[in-house]
């Protein structure tokens, strides 16, 4: 009993691993990071910066903060994809932190909360910087 539990764990296992490894090869990443930079995250980002001068002022307003916050999070994906990863190391956890970032900015939106948004914009403005620091190329 126990070693047909043990094979139904790895064939589960196995199976999963599969799954995934598929999902993965579908990916088909288009965009250079950055085109990705230049369509979402810049903008995006500049979008949670403005808060700080003026807040959004209906929902209209708040709506596209909201996306822009949600944009940010996906773009940290994005940048994960193919060959768009510099590393496995330091560039995976700094499109985390885009991630993370992002969706405490999302949050800080959709509580309509200025304070957070403008404390969750430093935290995009320092993840941002962090990466650029080691990845952009100075010319």
């Amino acid at each position: 009993m126990r070693t047909i539990l043990l094979l139904f764990l790895a064939a589960l296992l196995l199976s999963l691993s599969n799954t995934a490894s598929a999902q993965q090869s579908t990916l088909k990443p288009v965009a250079t990071v950055n085109q990705l930079m230049k369509a979402f995250i810049i903008p995006s980002s500049d979008a949670l910066f403005q808060v700080a001068m003026e807040a959004p002022q209906d929902d209209e307003a708040w709506t596209a903060v909201q996306n822009s916050a949600l944009m940010l999070a996906e773009s940290g994906n994005l940048l994960m994809i193919g060959d768009r990863a510099k590393d496995t190391g330091d560039w995976i956890k700094a499109a985390q932190a885009l991630i993370e970032a992002g969706t405490v900015a999302f949050k800080a939106a959709e509580a309509k909360n200025v304070d957070a948004l403008i404390e969750a914009g430093d935290q995009v403005y320092a993840t941002c910087e962090g990466c650029h620091q080691q990845y952009l190329d100075k010319q």
